[in-house]
Formats: C-alpha cells, structure tokens, sequence
C-alpha cells in the first residue's frame, strides 16, 4: 500500500482506468461463466433482425417445435392444415417453454414475442456450455431437417395479398384452392404444352441461371381483352409449379420503396402478379420533358409507385435476392404500357390471350357437355372466323342454365350468339404486339 500510494501519482489517469477496467471486465465475463453456464441462441422470424427477409430456419423451427410440442406445452396456438379440413397444426403460444432432449442433452425453447409497432417474433434456445459443440454441430443441423421434412408434408398453397397495417404494407394470405390446371384450360394444346415446357426448363434451371450470371426468375407477359383467361392462366401455372401466388394491389402500395420491400419479402418457389398492370399506376411510358416544379402535398400523395420504381423491384439488384420467383403482368391494353417495363429480359414471355378459337371451343364442349363431335360444329367452326367472342362469353353459352338444357340447346345458344357478332363485323383485334419481336411469343388466337 504504501509504494503504491507513492507510484499512483506518476501514473496517467486514463492508462489507470484502461488496465484496470480490462482487468475487471475479463475476471467478470470469467464470473459470469462460472455462475451461469447457460448459453442462449436466438433464432428470429425475419432475417438480420429487420423486416427484410423471412427467416428459413425460423419457419423450420416452428414446424419442428409444432410436431414436438403438442404433448409438452401448457399454451397452444391452432392453425388449420387446409380450408375445409379438420385436422390443426399446433404450435407454441407466446411466452411458452418447452424442453427437448437430443443424445442426452436437455434444451429449452422459449416464444418469445417483442412489442412494437410490428411484433418481432423468435425463439429462444437455451443449452448448457458444454454441450455447445453438440447443439451447434449437430442438434441445430438436425432442426433444420426435421423442421424442412415436417414442412413439405403440410404444404399448402397460399394466396398473398399485400395489406396496409399502421401505414405499412404486409403480406397476409389465405389457402390457394383454384381449381384451374392446364388440363381445364380451353387453348391450343400445341400452345398450351409449349408454356408447360417453358414452366418446366425455368423450375430445373437453377444451374443454368447461376452458369449465365442471371437471378432465378423470369417474366410473363398476358395481354388479351377481358374474359380470355388470364386469371385462369396464373392458378393453372401455380397449380402446374405447386407455387405460392403472391397477388400485389399497386393503389395501395405509397412509395417505391414500400414496393421493393414487398417484393423481397416474398419467398421463392412463388409467382408474383400484378394485375390489370396499366390501371394500377402511372407505368404507360408518360415522361414529362418540362422540368419538375416544387412539390406539394398533393403531388407526393399521388405519385406513389413510378415506372423507375416498378423497374428496379422487378429487374434491379433487390431481384436477385432469393430465386425461382416468377413474375406475372396482366393488361387487356398492351400498347399502353412503356416499353421498357416489357422488354425481353423483363417480361421474357408474352403471351397474348385472345378470341375463342375453333380448338378451344372444342375443348369447352368436351368439358361441359362430354361431346367431341357434333352437327353444329362446322357451322360454330365458320363463325369463329367471322366473330371475335371470349372464351368466357363461350363458356357462359354452353353453361346450362336449368335441367332441361342440353346440349343442343347450349350449342344452339352460342351459334345465335355468334352470328349476331358475325353479322356486326365492327370489332376489330385489340392488343397487337407488332412493336414486338415475335420470336418467343406465344400467341392464343385463331
């Protein structure tokens, strides 16, 4: 004591307070550790803590914990395995522990739910220091694959919709049971086999994108009028892939980068749709050359998603975060849209949905009435020629209406139908792509 009262004054203050507060907070931690062993792993339900991205290991540890803790757990959450059903899935409720046991080690995992304007959810797990190596080497891997399994077994498409919650956009969804597939779809088979093998070389093509330095995804293009089947085009594609369907609504969506946060929240093996994309923001390609005045409240609150925006979500960097997505614009007016929004390389397929042909007309009939062939059929063929009808207009006639149609009466029904709009002959084709290169375009007309 009494050499170090004589030494303290020649010492600097702040080198005094570094070496002793090293010293202190080096022996804690060590107190710390000998006290309470226990280590703590928090696996969060969005990636890097944020709202930016779902958290893969977290969905796999919820369908982990549901399938073990439906016998351990005091609080309990329900969920139906599918519209219709009456089977749940149960999972831990918030602020609930249950234990676990893996090759003689006991884990503890809790719910835990943070508040806030968007409720941050996770779990936390909670082992021992030494079986540290056991719970990360081997214990976590196996999680992931239990949890991964456990999910493939209870999939179920869902449709998403973006919703606006406190002023912020977020997905919430319902079941997907459209029952719409490519084989009650009324279109040229040859057409229709011809998307079904594009489907098919984009879903194995994850080396192929990767080889030629492009992101997992690809776009599609429906234009055609109203009623020719483009709805029933996106729930065959999603049914076909076994996708999710991701359904945004732009006049909801403020900002573009509320926009690009949608976007990289959805999830891959997914189909993004944008809808009636010309009436659902300013995207036709109208550029004001004068140079822009002061802004007022009214213009920001009518700008919302520009055409740069809509650019960057769907081809910019943000794309290239996640894969297999794909990406469906519908447009029953084409030539309203700028052309860099449906570019090759953007939308890589166009597809024109257009008039009921002979073929699909064919088709129709087998579906509604079971019947390939018929007397009125070479009149029908003729007037397909001559009128431009929907094959939701065709459909709509051969639909019997009470128990005494048949059908001949449904098909007589149609053939009125159609020599009224042959005997008009004032419609003309609506929706040409002739601005377009024609080489990978897969056109539905006559």
């Amino acid at each position: 004591m009494f050499v170090w009262s004589m030494v303290r004054p020649f010492l600097p203050r702040t080198l005094l307070k570094y070496y002793i507060g090293h010293l202190m907070r080096r022996h804690a931690r060590w107190l710390v550790g000998f006290l309470d062993p226990w280590l703590t792993i928090t696996i969060g339900e969005h990636d890097g803590g944020g709202r930016m991205g779902f958290g893969v290991v977290y969905d796999r540890a919820k369908a982990y914990l549901s399938n073990q803790c439906a016998s351990r757990a005091r609080s309990l959450r329900a969920e139906l395995v599918a519209r219709g059903a009456d089977r749940f899935v149960l999972s831990m409720d918030h602020n609930e522990e249950i234990a676990d046991e893996f090759r003689g080690a006991t884990v503890w995992w809790h719910s835990v739910s943070a508040g806030g304007a968007v409720p941050q959810r996770s779990y936390r797990l909670v082992f021992h220091e030494r079986h540290r190596e056991l719970i990360v080497e081997s214990y976590l891997p196996h999680v992931s694959r239990e949890g991964r399994a456990i999910m493939a077994s209870r999939r179920r498409q869902k449709l998403f919709m973006n919703t606006v919650d406190r002023h912020n956009s977020s997905w919430s969804y319902v079941v997907f049971e459209h029952p719409s597939t490519f084989d009650t779809l009324a279109m040229d088979p040859a057409k229709k086999r011809a998307i079904m093998d594009d489907l098919d070389a984009f879903r194995n093509g994850r080396d192929y994108y990767a080889r030629i330095g492009k992101a997992w995804k690809r776009g599609y293009l429906l234009y055609g009028p109203p009623g020719t089947g483009k709805s029933s085009m996106i729930a065959a594609m999603a049914n076909y892939l076994d996708y999710d369907i991701y359904n945004i609504e732009l006049t909801s969506v403020t900002t573009n980068i509320e926009l690009q946060r949608l976007f990289v929240e959805t999830k891959a093996k997914s189909i993004i749709v944008v809808e009636d994309i010309d009436c659902s923001a300013d995207l036709t390609g109208k550029r004001d050359k004068n140079p822009p005045g002061p802004d007022t409240n009214e213009d920001v609150a009518a700008r919302k998603v520009t055409l740069s925006g809509m650019l960057n979500a769907i081809d910019g960097l943000w794309s290239a975060c996640g894969g297999e997505r794909i990406i469906v614009f519908t447009t029953n007016h084409v030539e309203k849209l700028d052309p860099a929004l449906i570019r090759r390389g953007r939308m890589d397929k166009h597809i024109e949905m257009s008039y009921c042909c002979f073929e699909a007309f064919r088709f129709l009939a087998k579906n509604y009435h079971g019947i390939e062939a018929h007397p009125l059929f070479d009149e029908i063929k003729a007037l397909l020629h001559e009128a431009e009808i929907t094959p939701a207009d065709v459909a709509e006639h051969l639909m019997p209406k009470c128990a005494a149609d048949d059908a001949e009466s449904c098909l007589t029904s149609l053939v009125k139908a159609l020599a009224e709009k042959a005997k008009g002959n004032g419609t003309a084709k609506i929706n040409s792509m002739d601005d377009f290169p024609k080489d990978d375009e897969i056109v539905l007309d006559k």
